[in-house]
C-alpha cells in the first residue's frame, strides 16, 4: 500500500491546503493528514479543532484521515509505515526551507519528500496571512472551506 503524510500545522486550513491534500490522494493509496503539535507556538485553534475541521473538509476523499503528530515527523513516519512526505511549495522562498527538511528526512529516516507545486489560484494563501486579513475584518470566504471559515468568524469574535 502506498502511504503518504501531508503534514502542516493547517491553523486554519485553507482551500490551498485541500488542493494538495486532493492531489495526492489521487497518487497514494492512503493519505494521512499529520497536524503538528506544537505547543511553543500560539495558534488560533487547538489540535482537537484543527482535525475536526480537516475531518470535515477532507470527506471527499474517501482515503484520507486525519491524524496529530509530535515531535520529529519521521518517527512519526516509521511508527505509522508511511513511506513519502507530500509538501506543497508556493514559492521558491517555500523550497530552499523545504530542501533541507527533506533532505534531513531521507537522512535520518529513509523517508522520501514529493513536492507539489501549489495551483496558482491558491499560491499566495498562507494560514497566518489569512488569519490576520479576517483579523482585521478582510473578506477571505474565498480563501477557505466554507465551514472553516464560519469557524474562524466565529473565533475572532469570541476573542473581540
Amino acid at each position: 500500500m502506498r502511504r503518504a503524510v501531508c503534514p502542516g500545522s493547517f491553523d486554519p486550513p485553507t482551500n490551498g491546503h485541500l488542493d494538495i491534500i486532493g492531489r495526492a490522494s489521487g497518487l497514494f493509496d492512503e493519505v494521512v493528514v499529520a497536524v503538528g503539535i506544537n505547543k511553543s507556538k500560539n495558534r488560533m485553534f487547538t489540535v482537537e479543532e484543527r482535525i475536526a475541521m480537516l475531518e470535515e473538509v477532507v470527506k471527499p476523499f474517501s482515503n484520507v484521515t486525519v491524524s496529530s503528530f509530535s515531535g520529529l515527523l519521521v518517527d512519526y513516519c516509521r511508527e505509522h509505515d508511511v513511506r513519502a512526505i507530500v509538501k506543497g511549495l508556493r514559492a521558491v522562498t517555500d523550497f530552499d526551507y523545504e530542501l533541507q527538511m527533506a533532505q534531513m528526512n531521507k537522512q535520518l529516516s529513509g523517508v522520501d519528500t514529493l513536492f507539489m507545486s501549489t495551483n496558482p489560484e491558491w499560491s499566495f494563501v498562507a494560514s497566518s496571512l489569512v488569519k490576520e486579513i479576517a483579523i482585521f475584518g478582510g473578506d477571505v470566504a474565498h480563501l477557505l472551506p466554507e465551514s472553516v471559515h464560519h469557524r474562524l468568524l466565529e473565533r475572532i469574535a469570541e476573542r473581540a
